[in-house]
């Protein structure tokens, strides 16, 4: 074990000092924007399109997901914090060569899919503004596109993660939208429980949707990504990252306490939102039959259902998650590929020193942003990008399952047996539900 580092030797007067709202919000971080950016247009619009469709049929979705959710980032979280190294230079530190290129290419696959998902996201904070009646779509998709490229080559890390978590509030004005839906909350119960499902090939395809846009390999990689470049920022000193076993052992207890306080709370955050989403279309779009397609056009259809205020709240709601979405669909893919490659990487590099990260990255959101323009219907970019990360989720659940594992790797914080239990069964689902996803989209439609 590495000597504790001085600098984090006990000096915590003024840490005892903090209140608990104060400390609990301070350790917030990448599982929260994690959790946030996972509620991107697109999966607003798959859970819209849930409770337009089958009204409260979905909803014992939410109580599922979420442990599932929390076993998957908490595994990739602590990974970080074992080793100090994100998960794409995890990847080249466990594989051999013939396995890294396959990796590799289902890397690519994962680009690709983020940036028509980006793209998707783009069109969408357009659409939003349009709906505000602040100008064209395209105008807007293209200013947005270029502004989140500028910020994230010419601003650091720390106002980056600043905005990013501030932006995480945002979702919740979707929780008002349940305010003015008057909910029926014992058919709302009965959903919770799966008292309306149903075994069809259509229904079973939203389900796999829902899991998609709820686990998603990008979010993998972001996890683990934001979690390295915070540790670098941290006082135990820049570069590389503090490992757990580079600090006192209360430091790495609290430590690893904190991330796994910011991981659930993150990932429960992120529910609520797919909560109050598919009840309050469900209570409104569901019970008038009105389908969606879009996140816009769910916001669209809510103002003669629900009134304007509804309309405009929806609205807001994806444009903010939309602005936090794309650097974050961008910076996961440009981060793993980066690692994979033993290349720098990271907001805390100039783009001198990590010309590659960069360079994916802003390739990426240039991609995202014609699209935006030239696509004239954004379903169809979602549907491709959700095959694409339903294929993957699998997949990249094993590898950091086997990561995870490997005692070389992780010491003392491999996954012990509840850890092990969670994440295969949380693999296995993703799995399953993405050779489902590829026989409905090419069979079963």
């Amino acid at each position: 074990m590495t000597p504790a580092r001085e600098s984090e030797l006990p000096t915590t007067v003024p840490e005892k000092k903090r209140g608990p709202v104060i400390r609990f919000l301070r350790v917030l971080g990448p599982g929260l924007v994690t959790g946030a950016a996972d509620d991107d247009p697109s999966g607003v619009a798959t859970y819209a399109q849930a409770g337009a469709t089958y009204q409260n049929g979905l909803l014992w979705t939410v109580p599922v997901v979420l442990p599932l959710m929390m076993a998957a980032q908490e595994i990739c979280d602590r990974t970080v914090l074992a080793t100090g190294n994100s998960l794409g230079r995890l990847i080249r530190e466990k594989f051999t060569r013939r396995w890294r290129i396959v990796i590799g290419v289902l890397l690519v696959a994962l680009v690709i899919a983020n940036v028509l998902n980006g793209g998707a996201d783009l069109m969408a904070i357009g659409q939003g503004m349009q709906l505000l009646h602040a100008g064209p779509a395209p105008l807007w998709s293209a200013g947005a596109g270029i502004a989140i490229t500028v910020s994230l080559i010419f601003g650091s890390f720390g106002m980056i993660g600043r905005i990013f978590k501030w932006l995480c509030l945002v979702l919740l004005v979707y929780v008002v939208v349940l305010v003015v839906a008057h909910l029926d909350w014992a058919d709302v119960a009965l959903g919770l429980v799966g008292g309306h499902f149903r075994l069809t090939p259509a229904y079973l395809g939203l389900v796999v949707a829902v899991l998609g846009t709820t686990i998603s390999p990008y979010m993998f990689f972001w996890q683990t990504a934001q979690r390295v470049e915070e540790m670098r920022e941290e006082k135990l000193g820049g570069d590389p990252a503090p490992s757990l076993d580079e600090r006192t052992r209360q430091g790495a207890r609290r430590k690893l306490t904190d991330s796994r306080i910011d991981v659930f709370t993150g990932m429960a955050f992120s529910v609520i939102i797919m909560f109050a989403i598919i009840a309050a279309t469900a209570a409104t779009l569901g019970e008038h039959h009105k389908t969606v397609t879009s996140a816009a056009e769910a916001a669209q259809a809510l103002a003669p259902v629900a009134g304007s205020y509804a309309s405009i709240i929806f609205a807001i709601g994806f444009i903010g998650s939309g602005v936090l979405a794309v650097p974050v669909l961008a910076a996961s893919g440009a981060a793993g590929m980066a690692g994979l490659l033993e290349k720098e990487w990271g907001f805390d590099r100039s783009v001198r020193k990590a010309p590659v990260f960069y360079g994916i990255l802003v390739v990426g959101i240039i991609l995202g942003t014609v699209l935006s323009i030239v696509s004239a219907n954004p379903i169809q970019l979602l549907v491709l990008s959700a095959t694409v990360n339903g294929i993957a989720a699998g997949p990249f659940l094993v590898i950091v399952m086997l990561i995870a594992r490997d005692r070389k790797i992780m010491g003392d914080y491999r996954n012990g047996r509840l850890a092990s239990t969670m994440g295969w069964i949380v693999t296995a689902v993703m799995c399953v539900a993405g050779a489902y996803g590829v026989w409905y989209t090419l069979f079963g439609q």
